[in-house]
Parts: C-alpha cells; sequence; structure tokens
C-alpha cells in the first residue's frame, strides 16, 4: 500500500493551505514499515530448512541430491516471504513494534530539520503501514502550549481514513487538524517563511 503522485501533490497542497496561517511547519513521512532486521525472519527460515530432510527421509524415497535442492528452495522461498514488510512486523511482539515504529518517527523527526526552526514550532505526522502506527510529534515549542493528548483527534483522524485504504485522505485530514493548532499558537506574521519542504517523505 502506497501512494502515488496525484496523491501525493495533494497532500502538499494540504501543507501549503495549513501552513498559509501559521510560522509553524507541519513535515509527513509515510514509511512502509520501521523494521529492516533480517536476523528473526532469516533464523526462522533455516530452522524450518533444517527440520525439512527430516520428513522428506521418513516420507518418501528422494535422492539426498533431490532432498538437499528442496532444502536450499525452502529456505530461500520462506526468507522472501518472512521477510515481506507485514509478516516480519507480524512476527515480532507488539511492544516490540511500537518501540521500533516510535524510534522511526524520531529519526525522521531530526533528520527532516524539524528541530531547527527558530520558534521549535514544527511538528511530524508519521505513518509506517507494516507496524500500523501513527505518531503526531511536536517540537518543544508547540508542545508547550499544546497537551499531547490535543493530537489525538489529528490521529485519530489519520488512522481511521487509513483503515478504509485511503492513505492521502487521512494525511489530509491530519495536516488541517494541526494546522489548526499550529494557527492558534504561532499564527502567521509578515516576517514567517517556510523553511521546509511542503511535501510527503516515503521511505
Amino acid at each position: 500500500m502506497s501512494i502515488g503522485p496525484q496523491e501525493r501533490s495533494r497532500i502538499s497542497d494540504a501543507i501549503r493551505a495549513a501552513e498559509a496561517g501559521t510560522s509553524g511547519e507541519i513535515v509527513c513521512v509515510l514509511a512502509q514499515s520501521s523494521s529492516h532486521a533480517g536476523a528473526l525472519p532469516v533464523l526462522l527460515a533455516a530452522a524450518a530448512a533444517l527440520a525439512l530432510p527430516w520428513g522428506l527421509v521418513a516420507l518418501t524415497a528422494m535422492t539426498v541430491q533431490r532432498i538437499l535442492l528442496l532444502q536450499v528452495i525452502a529456505f530461500l522461498v520462506l526468507v522472501v516471504i518472512l521477510c515481506l514488510p507485514r509478516i516480519r512486523a507480524a512476527l515480532m511482539p507488539p511492544r516490540a513494534r511500537r518501540s521500533l515504529a516510535h524510534r522511526a518517527a524520531m529519526e525522521q523527526f531530526m533528520l527532516r530539520g524539524i528541530a531547527h526552526k527558530q520558534d521549535r514550532s514544527g511538528i511530524l505526522i508519521f505513518v509506517s503501514l507494516a507496524e500500523r502506527y501513527a505518531r503526531i510529534i511536536a517540537d518543544d515549542g508547540i508542545a508547550a502550549r499544546v497537551p499531547a493528548a490535543q493530537w489525538q483527534a489529528a490521529v485519530d483522524a489519520l488512522t481511521a481514513h487509513m483503515r478504509d485504504g485511503r492513505i492521502a485522505d487521512g494525511f489530509v485530514a491530519a495536516i488541517a487538524l494541526c494546522g489548526n493548532e499550529l494557527a492558534a499558537h504561532f499564527p502567521r506574521t509578515g516576517g514567517s517563511r517556510d523553511e521546509l519542504p511542503d511535501r510527503i517523505y516515503l521511505i
């Protein structure tokens, strides 16, 4: 599940519209997965491949060469399947999935330069599809004025649309709600200028 050029353009337009009334900045990131570790899928694939010959020897009269070939094929197929983002995430405990997604969100917050704004009024809208994780991270300036729970309405709007497969609609709704909060506390002034690109990052 991802978004195309037209949807990305809609999100960019929504960011520009929201930032028209505020000196704050909104950055959006959509991640296919927050976990890139392949150790667990490889371990499970190896265990299954090692167990396969025992069943084949007991139940069939295959040659050793054919059994070894099937073992290699089984290992490779399982690695490919188990390393798919959704399946890899499902293999992990929920707490570990959430922890990885949160860490990825914090990394994106720093990487995209949100914390470099002078008035610290930037926010990140982050979604990780494989982990089914959505989070809004506010920089210190806006976080001091808006309780963390206040952003929940934007998260709820985002996830409600995404459950229906409407990713772009979810971002657009969340951007509008976040823009309202930013405009209330950091209204745009004559000296306001855009410091960050009005776009969604796909990772």
